[in-house]
C-alpha cells in the first residue's frame, strides 16, 4: 500500500462547487500547508478529458508537496495518472476488477454505509473503508440516511483496515467521531469553504490528532 495512513489525520475531498471559487490546486496547496496529508479529487462537473487534465496537475502538485492523492470513481484515469489510488462508491467497479486495472501498487478505498458493506469491502481486498454519511450533509446528493456514531463504533470494532469517516463532520463533532473508533476524518466544506483554508486545516488536524492521542490513552 502506497499511503502511510499513520500520518493521515484529516482526509480532504475537493469539490469545485464548494470552494468559494478557488481552484483545486489552490485548495490543496493551502490545506497541505495546514497539515492535511491525503486528498481526494472529486469532480462531478468536468468532462473525462478535463478530469484527466486536472488530475495530472493535482498529482504533480501533490508529489511536489509530499502528500497523497486519490481520484474519485474514475479507475481508468487513476491508471493513467501518477496518483496514490482510487476511492470507489458502492455503485462503482468492484474492488477485484479495479485491482486488475490498477495493480497492487495503488490504494483502493471503498465507501460503506453499514457493517455488511464494510465486511464485503475487506473481503474483496480494499485498503481502507470510508463510513458515512455519519451526520446529515448537503455536500453530496445521496439517499443514504446518516449512519450515526453507533455505526462508526460497530464498523471500527470489526475492521482490519484503516477506517475513515465522512458526512457532516465539523470542528464541533470531529473529536466525537475519533472517539467512536474512526482512524481519520474526511471533510469537504469544513476546510474548502473556510475563509483561511490553511488555518482551518491546521485547527482540524490539531483537533483530530489530540482526539486520537486521547483515544489511545
Amino acid at each position: 500500500m502506497s499511503i502511510d495512513f499513520q500520518r493521515v489525520s484529516v482526509y480532504l475531498v475537493t469539490d469545485p462547487t464548494l470552494s468559494n471559487d478557488r481552484s483545486e490546486l489552490e485548495v490543496v496547496r493551502q490545506a497541505a500547508a495546514g497539515g492535511v496529508r491525503l486528498f481526494q479529487y472529486r469532480d462531478k462537473l468536468s468532462s473525462k478529458r478535463q478530469y484527466l487534465s486536472k488530475a495530472r496537475a493535482l498529482a504533480a502538485l501533490c508529489r511536489e508537496l509530499g502528500v497523497d492523492l486519490l481520484l474519485n470513481d474514475h479507475v481508468d484515469v487513476a491508471a493513467l495518472v501518477d496518483c496514490s489510488g482510487i476511492h470507489l462508491g458502492q455503485d462503482d467497479l468492484p474492488t477485484a476488477e479495479a485491482r486488475q486495472i490498477l495493480g497492487s501498487s495503488k490504494v483502493i478505498g471503498r465507501s460503506t454505509h453499514d457493517a455488511a458493506q464494510a465486511r464485503e469491502a475487506m473481503a474483496q481486498g480494499a485498503d481502507y473503508i470510508n463510513i458515512g454519511p455519519v451526520f446529515p450533509t448537503a455536500t453530496k446528493n445521496t439517499p443514504v440516511v446518516p449512519v450515526g456514531l453507533e455505526m462508526v463504533r460497530e464498523i471500527a470494532k470489526i475492521s482490519t483496515i484503516p477506517v475513515t469517516t465522512m458526512g457532516g463532520i465539523t470542528m464541533d463533532n470531529a473529536a466525537d467521531v475519533i472517539r467512536a473508533g474512526a482512524d481519520h476524518v474526511a471533510v469537504v466544506t469544513a476546510i474548502t469553504k473556510a475563509p483561511d483554508i490553511a488555518k482551518a486545516a491546521r485547527e482540524l488536524v490539531s483537533l483530530v490528532e489530540s482526539a486520537r492521542e486521547g483515544a489511545r490513552a
